[in-house]
């Protein structure tokens, strides 16, 4: 696994905006697992992470990955038709929505969600489609290397102050582990 560190810059609003950024590759399923469990190690309720990627990137792999560290005995599925599915864990619950099927952040409001998202750790798929739903987040951009199908590129990048330290503690546990 490569680890690499790398800034993004946004325009918004006629002014530049820095992302800090992360860059982590994973060239097996053992290795993406091992981002998987690192990334759960510093969740809390509260954390909102989006997952975005193509079909078969490995977005659902990895929130099965973080919610069996995090300790439930619940049956890990894509909510692709449900939308949201709950697992009760250790430490509070998970709530893994699937946001492929909502157009924007007002199709999520309108599940009713908020009190879940405060209280639990809310993992979600195709995440850029409601991300203005959220103020702090971690976006994880799953990308497949050409021509190498086990491997993976992973872009993590921080919108916010809570995001921030779940960049840093995952630099910092992959770089002592």
């Amino acid at each position: 696994m490569d680890l690499g560190s790398v800034g993004s810059k946004l325009d918004v609003s006629d002014r530049e905006v820095f992302r800090p950024e992360l860059l982590m590759k994973a060239g097996s399923e053992e290795e993406s697992t091992r981002i998987a469990t690192l990334l759960a190690a510093s969740l809390k309720a509260g954390d909102v992470v989006l997952l975005d990627g193509v079909l078969a990137s490995g977005k659902t792999f990895l929130v099965r990955k973080m919610v069996e560290f995090l300790g439930t005995k619940d049956e890990i599925s894509s909510p692709t038709y449900a939308i949201a599915n709950i697992y009760q864990c250790k430490t509070c619950d998970v709530l893994h929505v699937d946001a492929y099927r909502l157009k924007n952040d007002h199709d999520f409001y309108n599940l009713g969600l908020e009190l879940e998202v405060e209280r639990s750790i809310c993992l979600i798929e195709w995440g850029s489609r409601i991300q203005n739903a959220f103020g702090d987040f971690l976006k994880v951009s799953i990308a497949l290397e050409p021509k190498k199908a086990d491997e993976r590129s992973l872009v993590m990048t921080a919108h916010g102050p809570r995001s921030l330290e779940l960049l840093h503690d995952l630099k910092e546990r992959y770089q002592t582990k």
